[in-house]
């Protein structure tokens, strides 16, 4: 019981949405499974209609035997980009702005045991994940309101609760019970400029003449997280979990500010989402100093929630309903910018209506559509333009197809 837990639990997190491995090579020692899929788009949004990469990627998951009952694991995946470049900016900018055939996704080393658990380092999927990762079931746009997706919908690796940079990550279950901690170990800085498509060159070169405080080099070292997972029964979870670090904000002009990255929540989760009947799942978080706007401008504290109710049919149709919230409220920004207005409002808001129609084991033709509730109310109207574009009402049709 203890060993499925665990491994089951393991094999959810890393294969976000649903992807089946096929095993290539099998002796008494080594076994090589590749993974993920292939999923295309078209995607009408924000006055463009294009065919886009729905994330693809693949993965090749190697296991060893070793002494004691103990493996050896190594996962590599790669982002896979099958259709070329695009310029609708509509989910995870990290994934959506990537115009190379092939980037790094994830890839960590470590042991296991039955007994004594798992312990992996390198690029891999945080703890924070564990506690959101169940709404996060869209094809299309997925949640940005969990705390994963930070730096303006970027990949979460920096502050170790999307994909996690330089991470040492422990994971072992007792009984019911899933326990996750981890370490991101690491020393970043990096540039950010409160201007709109600056690029990064010309937001450094920026800082270095020392004049402007839109310019600032942020510091930004290692983090530390936690995850608990407890199931009632086998359809039925509660988790919480909680994320921190610490960083420095280094203005062009010399001022220095320290501040506190910290998110904390929880979820609860009924059912599994690829088996028949219902799937339902809902968390919240609390945040402070851990997000940014549309304009790449720290939000001081915000409150973000997101649920999913599904129900699949025994005529292979699934269809969900998806909402998401995440609310800053006004005088959000806490720097000094000088394009930040005491009255400003962040509230990012919208609705997921989903069809997925099964053709095959975990291939799919799938229709979504997104409704904005949205508001960024700001008394500078380009602000508030720029602000929304990136958060328009959606349809896309695409093919899902796993490996």
């Amino acid at each position: 019981m203890k060993k499925a837990l665990l491994y089951t639990f393991i094999a959810s997190i890393t294969s976000i949405p649903s992807a089946h491995a096929i095993e290539i090579y099998k002796d008494d020692q080594n076994s090589v499974k590749i993974g993920g899929y292939i999923n295309a788009r078209v995607i009408a949004t924000q006055g463009e209609t294009e065919v886009v990469n729905g994330v693809s990627r693949i993965n090749f998951d190697f296991t060893r035997k070793l002494q004691n009952d103990w493996e050896a694991i190594t996962l590599l995946e790669w982002g896979i980009n099958p259709v070329g470049s695009n310029d609708i900016v509509y989910n995870n900018r990290f994934e959506t702005v990537q115009d190379e055939f092939l980037y790094n996704r994830l890839g960590y080393v470590g042991i296991k045991h039955d007994k004594y658990g798992q312990i992996t380092f390198g690029k891999q999927w945080s703890t924070w994940y564990d506690v959101v990762y169940n709404t996060n079931y869209s094809l299309v746009w997925d949640g940005n309101a969990a705390g994963v997706y930070t730096y303006n919908k970027g990949d979460g690796g920096v502050n170790g609760t999307g994909r996690s940079d330089k991470t040492v990550q422990y994971r072992n279950s007792f009984g019911n019970l899933h326990v996750a901690i981890q370490a991101q170990l690491k020393t970043d800085d990096f540039y950010t400029c409160d201007i709109v498509d600056i690029s990064r060159s010309a937001c450094q070169a920026l800082w270095n003449e020392g004049t402007d405080s839109a310019a600032q080099r942020v510091e930004f070292n290692s983090t530390y997280g936690a995850a608990l997972t407890y199931y009632l029964n086998d359809n039925l979870k509660l988790s919480a979990g909680v994320n921190r670090g610490q960083f420095d904000i280094i203005y062009a002009t010399g001022r220095d500010q320290s501040v506190t990255d910290l998110i904390y929540g929880a979820s609860v989760t009924f059912g599994e989402f690829d088996n028949l009947g219902w799937y339902a799942s809902a968390n919240i978080n609390r945040n402070e100093n851990h997000d940014t706007d549309n304009l790449g401008r720290l939000i001081n504290e915000a409150i973000g929630s997101e649920s999913i109710l599904s129900y699949r049919f025994e005529n292979n149709l699934r269809t969900f309903l998806a909402y998401n919230v995440y609310d800053a409220g006004d005088n959000y920004v806490i720097q000094p910018n000088f394009n930040a207005d005491p009255n400003d409002v962040f509230k990012r808001q919208f609705a997921v209506l989903g069809f997925h129609y099964f053709m095959g084991d975990q291939n799919l033709i799938y229709i979504e559509a997104r409704k904005d509730l949205s508001d960024f109310s700001s008394a500078d109207a380009e602000q508030e333009a720029q602000m929304s574009e990136t958060e328009d009402d959606g349809f896309a049709i695409g093919f899902h197809y796993s490996l």
